[in-house]
């Protein structure tokens, strides 16, 4: 079944996200930071999720959460 999630990455700030397979105990994150991109006019295409367990940062392509295999939206 394709995915038919549809996410504006200018509105994933602070946006809650949940891990299907949580790895070391995280399995909770927050969006903190839209990396702009290097053409202000271009949307950003990359993010920075923070683990709440860990605290820890995670920088991957915003498109990655669109993967219901492996993000759930909101914290389950």
């Amino acid at each position: 079944m394709p995915d038919t999630r549809r996410l504006n990455p200018k509105k994933l700030l602070m946006s809650k996200w949940t891990a299907v397979t949580p790895q070391h105990k995280e399995k909770h994150f927050l969006v903190v930071t839209l990396v702009e991109p290097e053409n202000p006019d271009s949307p950003p295409d990359m993010i920075e999720l923070e683990a709440i367990y860990s605290g820890k940062r995670y920088t991957m392509p915003w498109q990655a959460l669109l993967d219901q295999n492996i993000w759930l939206q909101g914290w389950q």
